[in-house]
Formats: C-alpha cells, sequence, structure tokens
C-alpha cells in the first residue's frame, strides 16, 4: 500500500449521522490536496470555485451510495467516479448505487464537465475519501470490540478480526461518524486494485436500454408551458417589429412577447456566450402547438449594427466589439487569405528560423482551412424552469451549472441560495452545454410568464444560431537542409474568431528553429468549445503536414515522428514543451505494432497514420482506407491511448471508439456555411454527419500499461483521426488534402 499523506485538514472532511437510520455520511473537499496551479491547470476555474466537494452515504443495509457531482453525457463518469471510490473504500461493487446530485456549490463546487478532467480532477481526492471511510471504519470496530485497530481488516464490505469477530459497513458507519477523521492514509499501489482497471457495466445502463426517463427532455410537471424562441434569420440582424395576431389565434397559445436576455451595460460572465440578445418568445401548451403557431408570426428585422460587450470571468474584465455584418463564407475566406498575408502576434521561437529557411536546400509550405461546425447533440437544447418571486427552480441538460448559477443569480435578482438547479444525463455535450444561455432564456420566460415553463430548440435553431466550432486556416512552412534534415519550422494559424495554435506542442522542442504566429478576425457568428477546442484543427493540419515532410524527406511517417520525439527527449529545445516525449512516441510506437505497419499483409489498405498529445493524455490512430461503391471508406481502424491507469477498460475502449468515428465524419463530412449571415445548413438532410453504414467495421484500441495517474479521455482520441483520414487519402488519390471537409476534395478525383 502507497502511504499518502494528504495534506487535508479537518475542515477538508465533514461526517455526520444520516438524518434518518444511522449511517455514515463522509464529505471530503476534492481539490483538497492539489496546488493553486494545478487547479488552474486542471480546471481552468477562478479561486472562489476551487472546492469542490461530494459525498458518500454508507447505509445501515450495508449499501453504499456516491452522490456524482459531475454531470454524465455518455463519458461514463457516473461509473467510473464511483469505481475509484469503492476501490479505496474495500467494498463489494454490487452494493455501490449512485445518484446524481443537484448542483450545490458550497458542497460540490463547480460540477463542471468537459476538459476531460472528471477523472484527473476526482483521481486522488475520491480515493481518499475512500480510504479515510474505511480507516474510520476500522477505527469504529476497534473500539467497538476492544481491539488493536492494526488487527481489523476490511475487505468487500465486511470487517473482521482474527477473534472471528465480524461485521459489515453499515453495522459500524453510525459509530463511525464520531470517529476523528484520520491524517495518514494509505491508498492502494495499482497492483492491489480490484475494482479499477476492471470492466464494470454503465450503472445506468437498465435505465437507458428500458427507456426511463433521464434526459431533459424526458422531465416535465403538471401545468407546464412549451416555450420557444423565434431568432432573427441571419447573424447580424435583430427584431425590428412582429405581428401575432394569427400566432395568438392558434389552438393552445398563452402568449408572444419579447425578452431581453442581458439588460445595457450587463457584464456577462466567461462562459455567457449566445447569439441573439432580444428575443421574441412564444409560449402554448404543447411543443406541436408552439411550433404550428410560430409559423403565424410576421417578423420584420434590420441590422444589428456593431454591438459592445463587456465580459468577465476567467480572462478579466473586457470590452469587445462585435461587428454588425452580414458575413458569408466566401468573403470569410477572402479576408483570412489577407489576414494571413500580414504580421502577427508571435506565441513562441527558439533560434533563428528567418535565417534557417533563407538557408534552407529545401522549403516545403502548405495551408489548411477548415469550416464552422455544428455540435449536432441528439438532444435538441432544453431546460425546465419554474420562477417565482422567492425562488427558481431549474432542470436539464448542463455541463457546467458553477458557471451559470452567477449570472442567473445576477438576471434573476436571487441570491444563489434561492436557486435550485438539478442536472439530468445529457443526450449529447462536446462543449454545445457548457453555455447557459438558454438556460436564462428559459427562466426569464418562466418568470415572465408567471408559470413552469420547459424551453425547446428545433434542430433548425441550434444549428442556425451558433455556438459553432471555430472556422480557421494555418499555414505550415518546414525547411530541409541537403541532408534532408528538418532544420525549421513555422506555423501562422488564424480563424473566425479565434486562432488554432498551440504553440507549445510537437513538433515545438524538437526543431532546433522553430516559430508559432497567431491571428483572430472579430465576427458575430457565434463559437464555443467543441470537442477538443481547437486541437480538432491544429492536430489535423498538424499531421497532415507531417507526413508530407517525412515524405519530402523520403523517411517513414512514423518513422519520422519518432525520429524527432528522440531529439525532443534527448535534446530539447525551449523550456515550454508540453508533452511528454517517451509517452508521445509509445503510443506510435504500440500503434505501429499493432496495426503492423510496414508489414505484408495490408496491401489492399491505403493506410493513414496521425498522433497527438492535448488535454493530458496522448493518441495514435492509423486508418485503414479502401475504395467501396465508388466512394473513400474507412474500413478499419487501430488506436493507441496513453491516459495512464484506465479506470474501465471497456467504457474507455468505447469512448475511443466514438472519438474514432465521430472524427472520420467530421474529417470527411462536416461543414457548416453561411451567406449574408445566414447559415446554409438548417438540419441533417444538409449538414451531413456519418451513417451508421459509414463507421469503420473495426476499431481495435489499445491502452500503454502503466501506473501513472489517470489523464483524459474524452477528447485527446478526436483531433488525430483527422490528420490520420487526410494521410490515408492522399496514399489513396495520390493528392494531398488541404481543405475540410475532405470528401469535397475527394469527390473531383475520384
Amino acid at each position: 500500500m502507497n502511504q499518502d499523506k494528504t495534506g487535508l485538514d479537518r475542515r477538508s472532511f465533514l461526517k455526520a449521522s444520516l438524518m434518518s437510520g444511522g449511517g455514515l455520511m463522509l464529505t471530503v473537499s476534492w481539490l483538497s490536496s492539489f496546488t493553486s496551479a494545478d487547479k488552474a491547470q486542471v480546471l481552468n476555474l477562478p479561486e472562489q470555485w476551487a472546492s469542490l466537494n461530494g459525498y458518500i452515504h454508507i447505509l445501515p443495509d450495508n449499501k453504499v451510495k456516491l452522490i456524482c457531482p459531475n454531470p454524465e453525457f455518455g463519458q461514463n463518469v457516473m461509473t467510473s467516479l464511483p469505481m475509484m471510490l469503492a476501490e479505496e473504500l474495500d467494498v463489494d461493487w454490487k452494493n455501490v448505487s449512485v445518484e446524481m446530485g443537484p448542483h450545490d456549490p458550497a458542497k460540490l463546487g463547480a460540477q463542471f464537465t468537459g476538459g476531460s478532467n472528471s477523472v484527473r480532477m476526482y483521481w486522488k481526492p475520491l480515493r481518499e475519501a475512500g480510504a479515510a471511510a474505511r480507516q474510520m471504519l476500522r477505527e469504529a470496530a476497534a473500539q467497538t470490540w476492544n481491539v488493536p485497530v492494526g488487527e481489523v481488516t476490511a475487505k468487500a464490505g465486511v470487517l473482521s478480526h482474527p477473534s472471528g469477530k465480524s461485521a459489515k459497513y453499515g453495522d459500524m458507519a453510525s459509530k463511525a461518524a464520531s470517529v476523528p477523521v484520520p491524517k495518514d492514509l494509505k491508498l492502494k499501489a495499482p497492483k492491489d486494485f480490484t475494482i479499477v482497471s476492471s470492466s464494470k457495466k454503465n450503472v445506468e445502463i437498465q435505465k437507458i436500454t428500458s427507456g426511463k426517463p433521464l434526459f431533459g427532455l424526458d422531465y416535465g410537471i403538471d401545468g407546464m408551458l412549451i416555450a420557444m424562441i423565434q431568432h432573427p434569420p441571419a447573424f447580424g440582424l435583430k427584431l425590428k417589429s412582429y405581428d401575432a395576431a394569427e400566432a395568438l389565434k392558434m389552438p393552445g397559445i398563452r402568449d408572444v412577447f419579447t425578452q431581453k436576455l442581458y439588460g445595457d451595460d450587463f457584464e456577462q460572465g466567461g462562459f455567457d456566450t449566445r447569439t441573439f440578445n432580444d428575443l421574441l418568445v412564444i409560449v402554448g401548451n404543447s411543443t406541436w402547438e408552439v411550433i404550428s403557431a410560430r409559423k403565424k408570426l410576421v417578423t420584420n428585422w434590420e441590422a444589428a449594427g456593431d454591438l459592445k460587450e463587456t465580459t468577465g470571468g476567467r480572462g478579466g474584465k473586457k470590452e469587445v466589439t462585435i461587428p454588425g455584418a452580414l458575413e458569408s463564407t466566401t468573403t470569410q475566406m477572402q479576408q483570412m487569405q489577407e489576414y494571413a498575408a500580414k504580421p502577427a502576434q508571435e506565441l513562441r521561437r527558439d533560434g533563428d528560423p528567418e535565417t534557417a529557411f533563407k538557408n534552407a536546400a529545401q522549403v516545403i509550405e502548405r495551408t489548411y482551412n477548415g469550416p464552422f461546425l455544428a455540435h449536432n447533440t441528439m438532444e435538441p437544447m432544453n431546460f425546465f424552469a419554474h420562477v417565482t418571486d422567492e425562488k427558481a427552480v431549474l432542470v436539464g441538460p448542463l455541463q457546467a451549472p458553477g458557471w451559470t448559477e452567477p449570472t442567473l443569480a445576477k438576471l434573476l435578482n436571487l441570491p444563489a441560495g434561492k436557486i435550485e438547479i438539478q442536472m439530468t444525463r445529457m443526450g449529447g455535450g462536446f462543449g454545445r452545454r457548457a453555455y447557459g444561455h438558454y438556460l436564462y432564456e428559459a427562466a426569464l420566460i418562466s418568470r415572465k410568464v408567471k408559470a413552469p415553463v420547459k424551453l425547446m430548440y428545433t434542430r433548425e435553431d441550434d444549428m442556425t444560431y451558433g455556438i459553432y466550432r471555430p472556422m480557421y486556416t494555418a499555414t505550415y512552412r518546414a525547411a530541409l537542409d541537403a541532408n534532408k534534415n528538418l532544420i525549421a519550422f513555422h506555423v501562422k494559424g488564424g480563424g473566425i474568431p479565434e486562432h488554432p495554435i498551440h504553440a507549445n506542442r510537437f513538433p515545438a522542442g524538437a526543431v532546433d528553429n522553430y516559430l508559432a504566429e497567431g491571428w483572430q478576425i472579430p465576427s458575430n457568428i457565434t463559437i464555443g468549445a467543441f470537442r477538443a477546442p481547437r486541437s480538432n484543427f491544429n492536430a489535423a493540419a498538424e499531421q497532415s503536414f507531417l507526413d508530407e515532410v517525412a515524405e519530402a524527406a523520403g523517411k517513414d511517417p512514423i518513422a519520422f515522428r519518432l525520429e524527432l520525439l528522440k531529439r525532443a527527449k534527448e535534446k530539447p529545445v525551449g523550456k515550454n514543451n508540453e508533452y511528454d516525449a517517451d509517452r508521445y512516441a509509445g503510443v506510435l510506437e504500440l500503434v505501429r505494432d499493432k496495426s503492423k505497419w510496414g508489414k505484408t499483409g495490408n496491401e489492399k489498405y491505403n493506410r493513414g497514420v496521425a498522433a497527438y498529445f492535448c488535454h493530458n493524455s496522448y493518441a495514435a490512430h492509423v486508418v485503414d482506407m479502401v475504395t467501396r461503391d465508388g466512394q473513400p471508406y474507412v474500413e478499419r481502424v487501430f488506436s493507441a491511448m496513453d491516459c495512464g491507469i484506465v479506470i474501465n477498460p471497456d467504457a474507455a475502449t468505447n469512448m475511443v471508439q466514438g472519438a474514432v468515428v465521430d472524427g472520420i465524419g467530421n474529417a470527411l463530412y462536416g461543414q457548416l456555411t453561411h451567406k449574408d449571415g445566414v447559415a446554409q445548413q438548417s438540419n441533417f438532410h444538409n449538414y451531413r454527419i456519418i451513417r451508421m453504414n459509414e463507421a469503420p467495421k473495426s476499431v481495435e484500441v489499445h491502452f500503454v500499461r502503466n501506473e501513472l495517474d489517470p489523464t483524459g479521455l474524452g477528447e485527446p482520441p478526436f483531433p488525430p483521426v483527422f490528420g490520420a483520414v487526410a494521410n490515408a487519402l492522399y496514399k489513396m488519390k495520390g493528392k494531398r488534402y488541404y481543405n475540410q471537409p475532405f470528401k469535397d476534395e475527394a469527390e473531383k478525383v475520384i
């Protein structure tokens, strides 16, 4: 066992007998053992949100219940987090149950699901909570039996003594609540794990497969009304006037009115992104009645003009100007080309890249472009709200209640203690539900109509009115000497309205002369986090370019990357390199071996490889592509991951497989364009996503085995898929692909 000096003071743990029936309830400050720097890196949260708490309940019937603080949208935290707890508590897994907790910032903190942080953030604190409870139960048994605590063992929910005395945890739970919290804890060594690193079924699988209510769309109460919003038809427009006479004649319609989301001079929080501030709301008895009546609204729109907004939160207070132009994809592309030719912000410089390029024997330069992408969560955006003068109750799918509640309190002029947010399972998130504007809209509408309301977005509402993955471009340059060695590397990237560049990632640190630059163009088209923000484009462009450089150097693409990583390990350049060269090389070597890269027997496949580091984990893929019915088809994929200790292998495998399919679909088909501010794609009939029969027949996932603390897995497998697909397409067609979606380019040469 590992001796763990927790650093937890007595205020980090709270314990009490349960209100009825006895038992032990243990609360632990999940982040108490993190340094300020760790907290910033793990959560990127303000300091006041760093105290994240959760509950352990041990009941008299020997059941153990965890109140899960983090929202669940398919990444399986409601199984993996209690697995870590149960491991150190040493309880029988079949006696563990899990409940999703409500938002409770005093006890559960920010409760943020995103950034691939859930397991990484909870790994040590949850284990400490389990170990503390186990030790307190042993102490209680020792006192009851009048024996030394060192003679009491705990296993599978049973306390035992060599004399033959034994008791279930539930028998000792009430007494354990009076035992002092231990200061020094013994955590298990990975070799002793019996729950962690073994596959467990999703704790909600029966509810999911039997169709029991789980999602926000399932929630409802008697007397609840349905609300929808009529948004402007284009970014850059606002409501001028409307006529609701015909709509109000429709069956079931209660009201039509305008509503401002934020008042004048309202200071927005860091995640208060919203598209339109002036809302035209229609409220009725049922979804269909409201949809039908909304079509009867007569609306007039006018130019919104440039807008000024004040934002606070993570980046400090700042004022931004949002342009009022009606933007089009064609003009945006022209504008990006113009910006790309101008001087940009220097993000990192090593050596003398200008001189190296001037003296190079060969220079390779390529530009890559990526479009806006829509999140397309399967469960349309929705939230329930019942707001009165005294309190507010809100229920629905939300990734970041801790970021949402402060803004909601300001909008409703209610103290946080009068706001109750209950989180449902999410039918997809991918960053879209980190922005709480739809919850604010529901709350303001409920207050206006003085009734419980469920706000509903249609698919068209969500897809045409943000919040998107930004539009990106990047130009890469590589300089080779006369011996085909890479001597300089330059990346200059930009986007609307942010750039994609991670300046301190590979191949930074592996090249003597390195330059990274970034620029961005303001826009009124709203953007937000999209699975592996920025990395999902950066990896695609970088990994495609590295393949092309490897070919120019006459080297195998995997061997070329490993050569650079060896340099980064043995003679690193610079001091701010984010990645571990050994771990990066490890996933490349593993995927090389498992895919039999370079071996006979794979001749039918056009093979593409890519690897990337983000969100503290390492991923590599080999994509095997064939032509099927005249179209490119990814038939199989080999994936290698290094995310430290794997909590739930089956669930982790499923996570990687889902990321691979998602990546293939977005790389080949994903694209959202605009004309005069109007989104040209509105639903799945014209926004192409991957179909069931287009998914690979096989996605074989392998994990690097180590005993490192677990890191992220929801996002890291996703970005390198794009590059691997592009590289496989090149092998198939003999043509490099520089513009997403790749299918548009591929069809021109098939």
